[in-house]
């Protein structure tokens, strides 16, 4: 047993470690069974009482593709040409016959629209510099630059969908780029067509918000702390309690956040039931709340309701941040804000926004420039706000506040305090939001209903059961014992896929389960090459130990060969193809590590456990 400790500590530890990461996935179901057995008040009670535990385990469980789940599939298609069109300038009938040749030549495909532009103006004897940027600019110069906006408008494009399919509160939503064109929207679980045409197809809603004075939103939120408390409290639970703080600055309240604060002590405990707001939001010296995220859906429904919405005074309403922040312990946190209805400016009016950096300290700033009509009233709005801070929203949440210096004439502005270029780029991208928008239109729409997505995990489980009977049956009536050891091996295996996919957060999909079934049968052909080689070795005269260590040796080189070869199709198919090609080729890669592991290991320290005990395996 010694000389196979480190062995059995491997096996152990992996066995362990995979059923640590599938549990989240089983306490998923058990929630969800709970809350199906449920109904109105009951299911309501049970939400808010398990909500850390059922947001929890929701993050780490195990994730259905949207063929298994349910939901509905977008691609959406941003009308660059219009975009090339609205930015032109002195379009006359050459332009416009130009553009129609590029429409037409382009329709059908994905290929990036600029060199065909270029090359259709190139074609007639245009100057591009005609319509485009300077006089002085060459073609070279312009095809650039045309470039650099056309990837602009689509990182736009999504990050406005993105922006839009976070407020729509869709668990999982998987958006990419496709092409030079596209954009791919998976939405699981949703199901009216219409309202996700609506979301998706509507004009970004870009809005300039004066925040309220921070005593009049700490007043508010004050009231509806004891409105909460006269009402029996929000149901949090002691452990993710925290204190409001009302006089430090917005860095320094993020990071003294822990999340979990501790709620061994009295005081805590006490806190917890005499502040159920202050509980889940704790403030800055402006009153701009921080909420942890997985808090965060509690506090909404809070604001929501009809007896909280009476207490917020006119012209007033919580706006959430579009992007969580995190704090020093890596936990995220979205900010609450207490702004104006009204908005004071919309983005209407801006005409450019470009992301730079500070000559003067090397910090990352944003540009940005309004029309003329824009020009007089931001005037109007900084002169009268000065040391006062002013949102930029769009689609109603906040991606930056910046507190206004001194007033702004002449329609050009700097936003400063950005944490990064990536966090001016994300900035500029809104702002720009409301200036030369290009188009997105929906070229695809595809439902997935939840009855079919429950027939193909229904199907694939079925699937994946037979097959694992047959094999089972075949090894043990071939086989005899040694057919049983491989079957052992074959039940880890499984266990070994399914707690990669938990561990890493992969998304299992129909295909997926097609490369698990692949994988059962590979993972018994290693072993049938091992039994035979056994049989070979036993049928030359060996005994049993020496044959055993044979035959996994001269096995080994042909096992290590062709999965390596499977290995390699599975990482090309995973790196270039797309969507269930990608699943399918996920879990064949993870199917092949865990057959090399337990082909390898475990059924070879079974053979050598039982040769330990004089216990004579069968070879068939």
């Amino acid at each position: 047993m010694r000389n196979h400790l480190s062995r059995i500590i491997l096996i152990f530890a992996a066995v362990i470690l995979s059923l640590y990461f599938l549990y989240p996935t089983y306490e998923d179901y058990q929630h969800r069974q709970q809350l199906e057995s449920l109904s109105g008040a009951d299911s309501l009670k049970y939400l808010e009482d398990n909500e850390a535990d059922i947001v929890a385990a929701r993050l780490k469980r195990m994730k259905l593709g949207l063929d298994l789940q349910g939901g509905m599939r977008v691609v959406l298609e941003v009308d660059v040409l219009q975009l090339l069109e609205d930015v032109a300038k002195n379009k006359d009938e050459n332009f416009t016959s130009v553009m129609q040749a590029v429409r037409g030549e382009t329709q059908s495909t994905d290929e990036s629209l600029i060199p065909v532009l270029a090359a259709e103006f190139q074609e007639r004897g245009i100057r591009m510099s005609r319509y485009y940027g300077s006089i002085r600019d060459d073609d070279d110069a312009i095809v650039s630059q045309l470039s650099d906006e056309t990837e602009k408008a689509i990182d736009r494009a999504i990050e406005i969908v993105r922006n839009r399919v976070d407020q729509y509160r869709v668990s999982e939503p998987n958006i990419q780029k496709q092409g030079s064109k596209r954009i791919i929207v998976e939405l699981p679980g949703v199901k009216d067509e219409t309202e996700v045409r609506q979301l998706l197809e509507g004009t970004a809603k870009l809005e300039f918000r004066l925040l309220k004075d921070p005593a009049l939103t700490y007043r508010v939120m004050e009231s509806i702390d004891k409105l909460l408390l006269s009402k029996g409290g929000t149901g949090t639970t002691p452990a993710a309690q925290s204190t409001p703080l009302r006089d430090t600055t917005q860095k320094d309240a993020l990071s003294e956040l822990t999340g979990t604060a501790a709620a061994d002590t009295a005081s805590d405990l006490q806190f917890a039931q005499e502040h159920p707001f202050f509980a889940l939001v704790r403030i800055d010296n402006s009153a701009v709340g921080f909420v942890d995220e997985k808090d965060r859906d509690r506090v909404r429904r809070i604001l929501e309701r009809e007896e909280v919405r009476s207490l917020l005074p006119p012209d007033f309403e919580f706006l959430w941040s579009a992007k969580p922040i995190k704090n020093d312990q890596g936990i995220n946190f979205y900010n609450l804000y207490g702004v104006r209805s009204q908005p004071e400016l919309t983005g209407g009016v801006i005409v450019d926004a470009r992301a730079s950096v500070d000559p003067e300290n090397n910090r990352p700033i944003v540009n940005m420039e309004m029309n003329s009509e824009g020009s007089s009233e931001w005037a109007r709005i900084t002169g009268a706000n000065i040391n006062k801070r002013i949102a930029i929203a769009m689609d109603n949440s906040i991606f930056s506040a910046p507190n206004v210096e001194q007033k702004i004439v002449g329609g050009r502005s700097r936003i400063t305090g950005l944490d990064s270029p990536a966090e001016a780029r994300l900035l500029e991208i809104v702002l720009r939001a409301g200036a030369l928008p290009a188009p997105v239109d929906i070229v695809e729409q595809r439902a997935v209903g939840a009855s079919l997505g429950e027939d193909s995990i229904r199907s694939g489980l079925t699937a994946t059961t037979v097959a694992l009977l047959f094999t089972v049956l075949f090894m043990v009536v071939y086989y005899n014992t040694a057919g049983s050891v491989a079957d052992i091996a074959l039940v880890f295996n499984m266990l070994f896929i399914l707690g990669v996919l938990a561990g890493f957060q992969a998304t299992l999909t129909l295909p997926g389960i097609a490369g698990i079934i692949l994988t059962i049968g590979m993972a018994v052909d290693a072993n049938v090459l091992i039994n035979e080689r056994v049989r070979e070795e036993l049928a030359g005269g060996k005994t049993l130990r020496a044959a055993i260590d044979a035959g996994y040796d001269k096995a080994f080189s042909a096992i290590l060969d062709s999965n390596i070869t499977t290995f390699l199709t599975g990482l090309i198919l995973y790196q270039f193809g797309s969507g269930p090609v990608q699943g399918f080729a996920l879990t064949l890669m993870i199917g092949i590590a865990a057959t090399m592991f337990s082909a390898l290991l475990i059924t070879r320290l079974i053979f050598n456990l039982l040769t330990d005990r004089n216990i004579s395996p069968n070879f068939g």
